[in-house]
């Protein structure tokens, strides 16, 4: 796993928990509603500090711990 993989990962992860909290608000929990709120609101920050600064925390750390995805370098073969 590279960095900007596990970063898309746990995007696509808490978007489906925000959705998860969003549905059962619609279903008539107050409080779930309010989390997901919350955590949709979250995430649109943090993709507009991404965008406005280049700078994604996640990503900061996750290039720390797992390194930098190579997408565009070519497999060399000794041979």
């Amino acid at each position: 796993m590279c960095a900007e993989r596990v970063q898309r990962i746990l995007t696509a992860i808490m978007l489906g928990i925000a959705l998860m909290f969003l549905a059962q608000g619609a279903a008539g929990d107050a409080l779930s509603f309010k989390i997901g709120v919350a955590l949709q609101a979250f995430i649109i920050v943090m993709m507009l500090v991404w965008a406005f600064t280049n700078f994604c925390p996640s990503l900061w750390f996750f290039n720390k711990v797992f390194g930098p995805c190579d997408w565009g370098k070519e497999k060399s073969s000794d041979g």
